[in-house]
């Protein structure tokens, strides 16, 4: 178990990880996606604070809004409010931003009708957007990094996940292993195109195969 663990980091989460330099190259494209960024006020949907602290860009301002609560104690540059993406409070919704981001988010906040909130809210924010999710036919599911996960019925991905070791946050508990599994629907490109219709739809690859999808709107 302990070397499936260590599989896991050497693949997804240390530094040197594939998972860490994929994340490099996609904050380099974004960045490339949008000149002036350092100018920008950006607001991320479903995001965290500690993302942004490590990443190698920094926006004039960011706007985390997340379920989670966040620290306390953040730079003068970041600000983090606690709300749902796809029901966003009046003050949020008022205010215009330069830059809406989101990665890896639209895939967790349940259903085809959330997901269009989810989009509404996208475009309501401001006309440039960058939204990324992985992509649903991509051989390895990448939460629990799984080959075909996403295509077991759900009872047989509750067993695995109470047991497969390479996941995030693995639980043993079969009602919590449910409900992780139930989140999780990822999306195909033309679920992407339907919610982004104006946006240009750009695709990270991997070995060749398309491994998460992007829909970018640089329009001004």
């Amino acid at each position: 178990m302990s070397r499936l663990s260590a599989l896991r980091s050497r693949f997804v989460d240390a530094p040197d990880s594939l998972g860490a330099k994929a994340r490099a190259r996609r904050w380099q494209w974004f960045a490339q996606s949008f000149p002036g960024l350092e100018d920008m006020s950006v607001i991320d949907l479903g995001g965290t604070a500690s993302a942004w602290l490590r990443a190698p860009i920094r926006p004039a301002h960011v706007q985390i809004v997340n379920l989670e609560t966040p620290p306390a104690d953040l730079p003068p540059w970041l600000k983090a409010d606690v709300a749902d993406a796809c029901d966003l409070p009046q003050n949020i919704l008022g205010t215009k931003y330069d830059l809406v981001f989101s990665n890896a988010v639209i895939e967790h906040v349940g259903g085809h009708l959330r997901r269009q909130l989810f989009a509404d809210a996208v475009h309501r924010l401001a006309e440039r957007h960058w939204v990324q999710t992985p992509y649903r036919y991509f051989p390895v599911e990448p939460h629990f990094l799984f080959p075909g996960f996403q295509y077991l019925p759900i009872a047989a991905r509750t067993a695995l996940l109470r047991r497969w070791p390479l996941v995030h946050t693995p639980t043993s508990d079969r009602d919590a292993a449910r409900n992780i599994v139930m989140e999780v629907e990822l999306l195909s490109i033309t679920e992407m195109r339907h919610y982004f219709p104006t946006s240009q739809i750009r695709f990270e690859r991997l070995a060749g195969m398309v491994k998460s999808v992007i829909a970018v709107s640089a329009k001004s």
